[in-house]
């Protein structure tokens, strides 16, 4: 592999804020403000309905209802039309005019589509004319819709059965969907395995694969609707750790034939005996659609198999290769099928330690690993139109940022087409021949560029304004500390208003440190939320340290956690209080705590398994014993709670309850489906039992998170349980 333009620079802030910011800073945040604004009007300016437009070196944006036409190369932009323009056409069409315009979609490089009120509509910039769009006939309002490009045939799901649409015509595909048999078009396995959908069509729309799942076997959970009057219960299947799980299989609809089979999973295939309660996960199609691969991996997770089956017949055809574990094998991506040649693909694995792309010929032999280093490829972007370049996210320059690159398939050669030490978000044109860079870094709210993939050129169409420079500010960093291994944790600390370093300030411990997280980042405040600033505000230090578990930082940090979930992040957290109390300026005996998730399993582990070391803590949606947790993800990390006793009684905070020193604050959606409610009713129970106080809270009609204006109340009860108690 050769790097080119290889730029090494350093992520380790010691005084991050511009001074330009301290200007004209008088006002202060509100709880709205810093809670529902944080995302919206006090985040940093987005450029509305960016895109490239293919067929032509050319973008487009809205803006003030008007929509901008600017050059790829030079970066200049003229006024295309106005939304008075707009409904000048309209008007002629006889619809209905535009109020305001945000979106458009291009068709062409001399139409698009929009919205009115009612209706899509296509308009063309030659002729100034509105007409029918041709999209007109999709249905907005179906469950698990998706379109088939090539055919233009749909599928939706209804009453728990499958629908394909084809020229009008619509084919019940299953027949025997209910509660316990689901065809949703959506995931199965519990959002797990990189798995978001549930149908999968065939590269020339012949054939639509869809995942069937048996629930019979899954105990009911209950969750209760308090909206009526009485209160009703609403049964989910919710597989438990160590309990019976679904049975997933896959089954294949010939549109052309109307005839239905299903892929031969159940039987022995490769090395490995049928798993009935197996997981089947990155589904594709072989380009000429006479084969589907399925990675089938066994309930313990630690045994995977990349197997091809016949798409007519459903039989086994062989086992292309396998991946075992002595911790966990993790799927997550599909095989990527090369443009120049549908006889090889593309796979993502961590076999050497990383993620990174390995090249395979189509029998399973490996031709060559295509990227390498202590560094993980983060998502695949698509080839460009010639086929030889790849192009991708990573983090190479450091755990913290992200490029954007490209790699010859033929050669290996790999590229970094972004610049600037940051976090680079990008989006490809289909020909691959320009992308939008979407820049930022811990001082940089945001920036766009328009980038050639050959020549690397850059021009730069926005520079965001700091969108907080009005309010009284914190300072913020983004630095190192070592755990107790040597290894570098990465940390973001904001510092209070006014902060004077002869004083002694009150620490709030924000975490997460759970599996597939990444909270400390080389973005905008250091990946830090607004209310951080409001608790700055009130005369906080805010901290957050990303402790082993964590992703983007290879196999070995994130599998450090096996077996032992809230352990080794647990001697993680206690290194960043060690380096708290070290600061002159830190109050050691006034450090809080607050999580939400696997944030508040943390919290809760935090101030029981550890107590006296934070005064306070907010615990949200807590996981308190983990055999109480879905399969999925629980047995991944944790085993079966019969294989592993000693991991899960070991990290059961019911058995810390008594331990509890300060004040704990407790919440939890009376909705929940994912942490479900009994987990903290079960924390209260215990308490009640041991004699120890704690403080509580519901949310009822919310589930896993409190969103919406809700959210505010939330935040608000958090900031003043630490105002009043640290």
């Amino acid at each position: 592999m050769c790097l080119k333009n290889k730029i090494k620079t350093s992520v380790i802030f010691a005084s991050v804020f511009y001074s330009s910011f301290i200007i004209a800073q008088n006002k202060l945040l509100t709880i709205q403000e810093a809670v529902l604004k944080g995302r919206t009007s006090l985040a940093p300016k987005r450029l509305q309905s960016l895109a490239l437009i293919d067929g032509a070196a050319k973008f487009s944006y809205i803006e003030n209802n008007t929509v901008k036409l600017g050059d790829n190369i030079t970066g200049k932009t003229t006024d295309l039309l106005t939304i008075k323009d707009l409904n000048a056409s309209l008007k002629s069409a006889k619809k209905d005019t535009l109020v305001s315009l945000s979106t458009i979609s291009w068709k062409n490089a001399n139409q698009f589509y929009f919205n009115t009120k009612k209706e899509e509509v296509l308009y063309s910039i030659d002729k100034k004319t509105i007409s029918e769009t041709d999209k007109k006939s999709e249905p907005t309002d179906l469950e698990s819709y998706e379109k088939e490009p090539v055919t233009g045939a749909y599928t939706f799901c209804k009453d728990y059965n499958l629908f394909v649409s084809k020229n009008g015509k619509e084919t019940q595909v299953t027949t025997d969907g209910s509660y316990t048999i689901v065809y949703t078009g959506k995931n199965v396995h519990q959002n797990e395995f990189g798995i978001s959908k549930g149908t999968f069509w065939s590269p020339n729309g012949n054939y639509l694969a869809f995942y069937r799942m048996d629930q019979s076997d899954v105990t009911d959970y209950p969750i209760i609707d308090w909206t009526t009057h009485p209160a009703q219960n609403k049964n989910i299947k919710y597989p438990m750790a160590g309990n019976k799980s679904h049975h997933v299989t896959l089954g294949i609809y010939n549109v052309n034939t109307g005839k239905t089979i299903y892929v031969k999973t159940d039987a022995s295939t490769g090395s490995a005996s049928f798993d009935k309660e197996q997981y089947l996960t990155n589904i594709s199609w072989a380009p000429d659609e006479k084969h589907i691969y399925i990675a089938v991996l066994n309930r313990g997770q630690n045994h995977m198999m990349l197997n091809e089956y016949d798409a007519t017949s459903g039989n086994f055809v062989h086992t292309l290769f396998e991946e075992k574990d002595s911790k966990y094998v993790e799927p997550l991506n599909p095989m990527l099928f090369l443009k120049t040649n549908p006889k090889q693909f593309v796979w993502q694995s961590r076999k050497d330690g990383y993620n990174h792309f390995y090249l395979y010929n189509i029998d399973g032999t490996l031709v060559k690993q295509l990227t390498k280093g202590k560094w993980e490829v983060k998502a695949d972007n698509g080839f460009n139109e010639k086929g030889d370049l790849l192009f991708f996210h990573a983090n190479e320059q450091s755990p913290v940022n992200q490029d954007f690159y490209s790699v010859n398939v033929k050669t290996a050669e790999v590229k970094r087409l972004t610049y600037g030490n940051g976090f680079h978000t990008c989006v490809l044109d289909s020909r691959g021949n320009y992308f939008i860079d979407n820049y930022t870094n811990v001082t940089t709210p945001r920036e766009y560029n328009i980038i050639n993939t050959t020549t690397k050129k850059a021009v730069n169409i926005f520079k965001a304004d700091n969108p907080i420079k009005e309010f009284k500010l914190g300072s913020w960093n983004l630095f190192t500390i070592k755990n107790n291994e040597g290894t570098d944790l990465y940390c973001r600390i904001f510092k209070p208003v006014n902060f004077d370093s002869t004083k002694k300030y009150p620490v709030l411990v924000y975490l997460y440190n759970g599996p597939h997280s990444q909270m400390v980042t080389n973005t905008w405040m250091a990946g830090g939320e607004l209310w951080y600033q409001y608790m700055a505000q009130k005369g906080f230090i805010v901290f957050t340290v990303d402790g082993r578990g964590t992703d983007y930082r290879g196999k070995e940090f994130s599998q450090a956690t096996h077996r032992q979930l809230g352990t080794k992040e647990m001697e993680d957290q206690l290194k960043g209080v060690d380096y708290l109390k070290s600061l002159p300026y830190v109050d050691g005996n006034r450090i809080g705590i607050h999580g939400w998730s696997f944030g508040g399993f943390m919290t809760t582990s935090l101030m029981t398994r550890n107590p006296g070391v934070y005064k306070v803590g907010v615990a949200g949606g807590p996981v308190i014993d983990w055999s109480y947790y879905e399969i999925m993800y629980t047995e991944r990390y944790m085993d079966t709670p019969q294989e592993n006793k000693d991991g899960y009684d070991k990290n059961n905070l019911l058995n810390y309850v008594d331990k509890l020193k300060g004040k704990l604050l407790m919440i939890h959606g009376a909705q929940d489906p994912v942490v479900v409610w009994q987990h903290s009713i079960m924390y209260q129970k215990k308490a009640v039992d041991k004699g120890i106080q704690l403080d509580y809270y519901v949310y009822p009609g919310h589930e896993h998170n409190v969103l919406g204006k809700d959210r505010a109340h939330l935040m608000e009860k958090i900031t003043n349980y630490f105002i009043e108690n640290l």
